[in-house]
């Protein structure tokens, strides 16, 4: 059994987030997460609300309120629609958190305790009519790489290429909208990133080769710019602040810790918040410092992000833990998705572009989208979501192959045999070779999964589904009864052995709808985390006698009028 750490890249605080988001870290890292317990390994999924930064403070502003208090706000809302998504984190945390401000500090104090942090004078954007040096995210104005006149201070949202504040054509206030801006002196904390290159460029090259393509090029595409030192503070009331027994000076101005310094160290915060968790409990079942400190070669760590955060977490974090100078645990694979665009043009949560997640679970549940984005992740390339390809997936995946599948022979075997799995004959043919068909299909799918391969991975599965479809038209029990009622019984007993399968291989994708299929079987001590190969050739894990029932629709089938409603409400056009 293997120790298993998976992060998703934190969502912002700023908002519910859109679909993109979910598809491009959350999503498939529960999925894997899940697969990898059904397999019986030792697995950690952490993940909590990104909550520093200028976007929050001017939320705050805006609604009228603390920032603290909207933080507290938006993190549980946040949960509340991960939770309607059925992400099954261990722990999602804060990065606001005592746990995260404590090691963010220990991180600073170590780095500059190694020469890897220095103070400098620099020049910034001051605003007269704010009254504040303004942070790169309260600059906003044309990026003067792809003509983007919404690109941030730090980094343009269109081409994803980092700035600064000063680089921004026709800057202006973020508060206030001001053009009247100003270049003053001020102090601040610069990571020397210029003197680690070469050792994240060596650890780079340990395990580029092993990561996808997309994670691997953006990685070498920065170092091959060249690292420069980054300043790691800012002029902002919330966040991690700047410990005044090491920089007085700069703690007195208030200054914090910049938001992207800050925010990976969250990872190891929020594990350390769950370690806490259970300090009134049971504190020996939570060692935090066993899945991140001194842990190289007993834990494998995998973390799942969209192409604009790879960037941070290939090069920038890697570069903080280098220069500690403890063995803190480095990522070992990462998973970077491509977007998910809606009709061709980027979702977005500042332009309410797109389908947001709170408003999908108010159109169907979870499993309908779960199934649909990772099916449709985009890993290598970006990939459109639209209201056609949705519908035509859920009716003919979802409804037809699965659902269909389901309800038909529960019905149709409670109508010829009543409530309990029918006996039948002996397995013949047709038996033996659905049986090495679904072991076959079943690696497969095995082996995608263990590959962080969504797509293909969710093919095998709608492989799977559709292997039963095909026995069951090739068997045709509706006709069969007619002259063979045991041959008819054999083949309903064995879709329903399929259904419990599917009801098993199913779960990290659809877990809703698994434990639905599962339990229409009344099968004592059924707790069998998943199916073996000689298991799926058998086919034998329900035996006939069972009780069951039917379930309700697994899946109801999406109609023209459903299709023009939500194009109606959300928008059907190229952008």
């Amino acid at each position: 059994m293997a120790r298993h750490l998976i992060t998703s890249a934190l969502p912002y605080i700023n908002g519910i987030k859109h679909l993109g988001n979910m598809v491009g870290s959350m999503l498939p890292a529960d999925v894997y997460s899940r697969y990898l317990r059904q397999r019986g390994h030792d697995v950690l999924y952490i993940c909590a609300t990104d909550e520093h930064g200028t976007p929050a403070e001017l939320a705050a502003k805006e609604q009228g309120i603390p920032v603290a208090d909207f933080c507290a706000q938006a993190h549980d809302a946040q949960k509340a629609v991960y939770d309607g998504f059925a992400l099954a984190f261990d722990y999602f945390g804060r990065s606001s958190s005592p746990e995260n401000r404590e090691i963010t500090q220990h991180f600073a104090r170590r780095l500059n305790e190694n020469g890897f942090i220095e103070e400098r004078a620099i020049r910034q954007v001051y605003s007269p009519v704010d009254g504040r040096f303004l942070p790169d995210r309260y600059v906003e104005g044309t990026c003067p790489h792809c003509g983007y006149d919404k690109a941030r201070g730090d980094q343009c949202e269109n081409c994803t290429r980092v700035l600064d504040p000063t680089d921004l054509i026709n800057p202006r206030s973020a508060i206030s909208g001001s053009t009247d801006l100003e270049i003053r002196e001020t102090k601040h904390l610069f990571l020397l990133q210029s003197k680690l290159e070469n050792e994240v460029r060596e650890w780079v090259a340990k395990h580029d080769k092993d990561w996808p393509q997309l994670a691997s090029s953006i990685a070498h595409k920065w170092l091959t710019e060249g690292l420069h030192d980054r300043a790691i503070t800012r002029d902002l009331d919330w966040g991690v602040p700047v410990p005044a027994d090491t920089w007085p000076e700069l703690a007195a101005e208030g200054k914090v810790f910049y938001v992207w310094f800050d925010a990976p160290i969250e990872y190891i915060g929020a594990t350390k918040e769950w370690a806490d968790a259970a300090r009134d409990t049971d504190p020996s079942t939570r060692d935090w410092k066993s899945w991140w400190y001194d842990v190289d070669n007993t834990v494998r760590y995998t973390e799942f992000m969209a192409k604009d955060n790879v960037p941070f977490h290939t090069v920038m974090f890697p570069a903080t833990e280098l220069g500690v100078r403890e063995p803190w645990k480095k990522v070992d694979y990462v998973k970077a998705f491509n977007w998910l665009t809606y009709y061709g043009g980027k979702f977005s949560t500042s332009q309410k572009r797109g389908v947001f997640t709170d408003q999908a679970l108010d159109i169907l549940p979870a499993d309908y989208w779960r199934y649909f984005l990772i099916a449709n992740a985009p890993e290598s390339d970006d990939s459109s979501f639209t209201w056609e390809h949705f519908t035509a997936t859920v009716n003919k995946d979802l409804a037809d192959t699965l659902g269909n599948f389901v309800n038909r022979v529960l019905s149709f075997s409670r109508k010829r045999f009543g409530d309990d799995v029918p006996a039948g004959g002996r397995p013949g043919e047709a038996e033996t070779k659905l049986g090495e068909q679904i072991a076959g299909l079943l690696a497969e799918y095995e082996a995608q999964m263990e590959a962080l391969q969504f797509r293909k991975a969710a093919a095998a599965l709608r492989a799977l589904w559709s292997a039963g479809n095909s026995y069951l038209e090739e068997k045709a029990p509706w006709l069969e009864i007619k002259t063979d009622k045991d041959g008819a019984a054999l083949t309903l007993r064995t879709a329903m052995n399929l259904i419990h399968l599917y009801s098993v291989v199913s779960e990290p994708f659809i877990p809703a709808t698994a434990k639905t299929m599962r339990e229409a079987f009344a099968l004592a001590d059924d707790t069998a985390p998943w199916v073996t190969a000689d298991e799926a050739r058998a086919l034998t894990s329900v035996p006939a006698g069972t009780p069951f029932t039917v379930p309700p629709v697994l899946f109801a089938k999406l109609t023209d009028e459903d299709l023009e409603t939500y194009k109606e409400r959300f928008g059907g056009t190229e952008a």
